[in-house]
């Protein structure tokens, strides 16, 4: 189901061109140029019209899904993208790996009604900067694509929460399996698992290595298996720990 609502974003939000606006902000920089991406073509222009109170953010294009925001991205090359997380065709996070490319100094930020933990680690795989919930205010908005652009990350409050209780747990898990021997991984194993730690996906690891994707699917799950761990992040940490792997 594609994302619809934003939550409390108020006519009145709009009303106001100071609203969010810091010291920092103003006509002593270029604004900052953002595009629109969400498959409800309402939302995109409610969006536009509160963000166009800002004097320091331009909204220099929409698109109403992901392939169309990777063409658009392309063209425009925007500083900020703010996208949303399901939609038809081709879903956020996908189209985050290829606007990274096409865009290259294009900073992501996925804001959605998803508070999938799941949703958030696979959109900080793909390259996004920031993860918000629409239930944010607009002057929320205004301040995270302002952090964004300044370089900072933004997540969510409760999604931050989420990263990290999962990390804390994350971390107690490869202290527990310190308790007992490290298991050997073959030379292949360890090979997928440099890899894996660089970030790479499946298919991307099996072009690497000249195999099938399957044949890297099985390593992954031997990997897992050996170390007891149930996430390949879980791998990395635990491989970094026992100096199996170094990551520099």
């Amino acid at each position: 189901m594609a994302d619809s609502s934003f939550g409390p974003m108020r006519d009145e939000d709009a009303d106001d061109g100071s609203a969010g606006m810091d010291s920092t902000s103003g006509s002593s920089r270029e604004p900052i140029r953002v595009l629109v991406v969400d498959d409800h073509a309402l939302f995109r222009r409610g969006l536009e019209i509160v963000l166009a109170a800002e004097e320091d953010i331009q909204v220099v294009g929409e698109a109403g899904d992901g392939a169309e925001a990777v063409d658009k991205a392309a063209d425009l090359l925007p500083d900020i993208v703010l996208m949303d997380v399901r939609m038809p065709k081709r879903g956020g996070i996908e189209a985050c790996t290829s606007i990274k490319e096409v865009a290259p100094s294009a900073k992501i930020i996925m804001l959605t009604i998803s508070d999938e933990e799941a949703d958030l680690y696979d959109a900080i795989k793909a390259g996004a900067t920031g993860y918000l919930l629409k239930e944010i205010s607009t002057d929320e908005v205004a301040t995270a694509i302002r952090a964004v652009a300044d370089g900072q990350s933004q997540i969510s409050p409760s999604m931050a929460s989420k990263l990290l209780t999962e990390f804390k747990s994350m971390i107690q898990r490869t202290d527990e399996r310190r308790l007992v021997p490290a298991p050997r991984l073959t030379d292949r194993e360890l090979e997928v698992l440099k890899l894996v730690a660089t970030g790479m996906n499946n298919r991307d690891i099996a072009k690497e290595l000249f195999i099938s994707e399957n044949t890297v699917k099985n390593h992954v799950r031997n990997i897992l298996e050996k170390l007891q761990l149930h996430s390949r992040m879980e791998a990395v940490v635990y491989a970094m720990r026992e100096k199996i792997l170094e990551i520099r």
